[in-house]
């Protein structure tokens, strides 16, 4: 079953090659054919591995770290997975059919390379949520570059499109510099470049905390972590809606998946000593990123600086080292995946109706676009944690766990939560209500192509809400409990 989902993806982009460039439609219908057979194929193989068998094994030292790993292993390669990889497979799979329906209609040019591209991205990131060798990882992690870069260069939306690809490209890459330091010392020292390995072998403690901090940094830049979100917000505001998607959905989660996969079990005493730097940044994101989200005008950049706000409660909760908070944080990952990626795509159903994203132009909405005002109102609600929704269970745990290692620092994170309230509310409230906008009042409302990404988005984010079982019973084997 997990060789299957390999099989279908390289399948894909062999029948997407096939196509003749010309039949546009025979494109589209091939890319949504290999796009939900392969979404239905993670959820069948999520359901089988955390419910019908043991699903984990554990690998850990007298009092140490519990290490994580799924039964089966792909030898040469060090293909495995565990419940988080799984779950970041899955949520990859949730996104790339919601990308092809939302982008049929928008491209204009090269239909058949934009989704040989998204595809090969899929392929990508699958297997970089698939490796337990570190160096395959870093291969891997700064692979997923090269997509996004062409997609934001080729197909933005905006004259300074190139700029924003660069920015992208350039910040990520020094970041990982970093990064392939800290993974070539820890071949040094252990021999091998295998997860298992080097945690059984195990990293001297005086170079752990050089390790970590290499490391660290190499996964803040892609999250992105405070002072390093700066690429974030250009490369949102010129990309297309799938490349947003892509980058807020499943691309920000890279940095935090290697920080709990890998950080934590390679250099544990390491990232215990920098954690305290970190967490200040984390909170500092929180506070500054809900701050400068409050006073943007561009509902595209205010999406994207809200996704620096979320992600500062993710990294808080992972370097608290609470095993309560780290369950969280990925959660946190799975459901801001889910509704920042729907909040996209409606951010884009408003700007293709009348050319422009800024809030002051658009006012009483819900007049001429009640379906589209209902959906954007539910999605707002989930964004600042409404009870019910997936973000505010996940918001929950995370706080709650680091309520108990941190007290001191539990309140500053609620201040995050006050301020998702207030930026969500004003959205909302600026674009849907009040006397209609004379730029709004013939605009139409949503059809059905574009309703059903928006829908199922929005569903999925208060059903896990409401029954989280299906995502939290599995992940909890995976945290440090």
């Amino acid at each position: 079953m997990t060789s299957l989902l390999f099989f279908l993806l390289l399948l894909a982009i062999a029948s997407i090659l096939w196509v003749e460039d010309s039949r546009i439609s025979k494109i589209w219908l091939t890319s949504l054919f290999y796009g939900f057979l392969s979404l239905v194929t993670t959820s069948i193989l999520w359901s089988i591995q955390s419910w019908s068998i043991p699903f984990l094994s554990q690998v850990s030292k007298p009092g140490g770290f519990l290490l994580p790993t799924f039964l089966n292993n792909w030898g040469l390669f060090g293909l495995s997975w565990d419940s988080l990889s799984l779950s970041m497979v899955l949520l990859t799979a949730l996104l790339t059919p919601s990308c092809l329906i939302i982008s049929m209609g928008r491209l204009k040019i090269m239909v058949k390379e934009f989704c040989l591209l998204l595809f090969f991205t899929h392929l990508i990131l699958v297997l970089v949520f698939s490796v337990d060798d570190l160096i395959l990882f870093y291969i891997l992690f700064e692979s997923t570059l090269i997509p996004l870069f062409i997609m934001i260069g080729v197909w933005g939306g905006r004259e300074e499109k190139v700029k924003a690809a660069f920015y992208f490209f350039i910040f990520t890459l020094v970041g990982s510099v970093f990064m392939l330091l800290a993974v070539l010392k820890t071949y040094s020292l252990s021999g091998s470049t295998s997860l298992i390995m080097i945690f059984s072998v195990g990293i001297p403690s005086f170079w752990q905390w050089w390790i970590a901090l290499g490391l660290v940094i190499g996964m803040a830049v892609k999250i992105p972590m405070f002072p390093a979100h700066i690429w974030l917000p250009q490369a949102h505001v010129e990309a297309p809606v799938a490349g947003s998607v892509l980058l807020a959905g499943i691309m920000l989660k890279l940095g935090g998946y290697g920080l709990i996969k890998f950080c934590w079990p390679i250099v544990p005493e390491g990232i215990t000593f920098i954690s305290p730097v970190f967490i200040t940044l984390s909170i500092v994101a929180i506070i500054y990123g809900g701050l400068i989200t409050c006073r943007q005008s561009d509902m595209k950049r205010l999406v994207a600086y809200s996704s620096v706000a979320h992600m500062g409660l993710v990294t808080a909760a992972i370097f608290s080292g609470d095993p309560i908070a780290q369950l969280g944080s990925i959660f946190i990952m799975l459901s801001h995946g889910i509704v920042s990626s729907a909040l996209f795509i409606s951010v884009t159903q408003l700007y293709d109706r009348t050319g422009t994203r800024l809030i002051r132009y658009y006012r009483g909405v819900v007049i001429t676009m009640p379906l589209f005002s209902a959906l954007f109102v539910v999605l707002n609600l989930a964004n600042m944690a409404l009870p019910l929704s997936a973000n505010f269970l996940a918001e929950l745990i995370s706080i709650v766990g680091i309520i108990r290692e941190l007290p001191l620092v539990a309140p500053l994170m609620a201040v995050g939560v006050v301020l998702s309230a207030a930026y969500s509310l004003f959205m909302v409230n600026r674009i849907s209500f009040g006397v209609p906008s004379p730029y709004t009042l013939k605009i139409r409302d949503l059809g059905r192509k574009e309703v059903y990404p928006v829908t199922l988005l929005a569903v999925l984010t208060y059903q896990l809400g409401v029954c989280p079982n299906w995502v939290v019973s599995p992940l909890q084997s995976y945290s440090l409990l």
